[in-house]
């Protein structure tokens, strides 16, 4: 049986070493050796160079798990524990500059994240949080937001970059919402979306078309600050469906009543 608070410190610590590592980078980035992925899905030499990191540290802390890696430096499944990192989330921010980037990293076991950090490079700010242990900002315990209302509600999200098939359909739902709510932020970090979303800065996050490793480490956040999590279709399968919305329990309803109405 895992210690899974000790466990957690060990990979907080893990996370905040590849955030060094990126820290430092960013003061000499070399912008000629961006790569492109596919339609304005951008990697650098800092993400691989984080991954390798974390991959490393990682398979000492528990060898049987597996990876599954937004860089693809490893790909192995394991048979119950998996390693699911983003190494540098935010890439775009990054090479722009922009400081809101962050080392995502989860652990699942049967595929239910049981272990989760966030750490936001810039700020140095390290949200974790670990199976009914509760959530944490930098030592300090944090919750959701109390908001029950839209019209009190900060809400977040995130727009596609590709695969634009339902356009549309998201335009109608942010038309709707902007003027139901406080307002609307897009900060390019799924991962630190969902992360404020557990500390209570933000209300609710919602998206579609996401990785594991968008949003592993950032659901158990939410989970264990209090709040609930679904994928557009109302269920909580959110790593398989690819799209969530997370809040406190009042709001995450309330936008996704709006989801399904403009998703049908």
């Amino acid at each position: 049986m895992l210690n899974l608070s000790q466990f957690t410190q060990q990979v907080r610590a893990v996370a905040m070493d590849a955030g060094h590592f990126i820290r430092q980078e960013r003061l000499d980035f070399d912008k000629s050796r961006i790569e492109q992925k596919g339609l304005h899905d951008l990697v650098s030499y800092v993400d691989k160079g984080a991954e390798l990191i974390i991959v490393e540290r990682l398979k000492e802390i528990l060898p049987e798990a597996g990876f599954i890696t937004e860089e693809k430096t490893i790909q192995k499944r394991g048979e119950v524990y998996d390693w699911i990192i983003d190494p540098l989330d935010g890439t775009t921010n990054f090479i722009h500059d922009i400081p809101a980037y962050c080392v995502s990293i989860a652990l699942t076991r049967n595929r239910e994240p049981i272990v989760g950090v966030v750490y936001e490079v810039t700020s140095d700010q390290c949200y974790y949080a670990y199976e009914n242990g509760g959530a944490f900002l930098n030592d300090k315990p944090i919750v959701l937001s109390e908001s029950t209302a839209l019209k009190d509600s900060l809400l977040a999200t995130g727009f596609p970059f590709y695969k634009f098939e339902y356009q549309d359909q998201y335009i109608n739902l942010l038309k709707h919402l902007m003027q139901e709510c406080r307002g609307i932020r897009r900060i390019g970090s799924a991962a630190l979306d969902l992360a404020y979303v557990a500390a209570g800065k933000f209300d609710c996050f919602f998206e579609y078309n996401l990785n594991d490793y968008d949003m592993a480490a950032g659901l158990l956040l939410v989970k264990e600050a209090g709040g609930i999590s679904y994928d557009f279709e109302g269920t909580r399968e959110m790593l398989d469906k690819r799209s969530v919305i997370a809040g406190n329990s009042d709001i995450a309803k309330l936008v996704l009543e709006a989801v399904v109405t403009f998703f049908k």
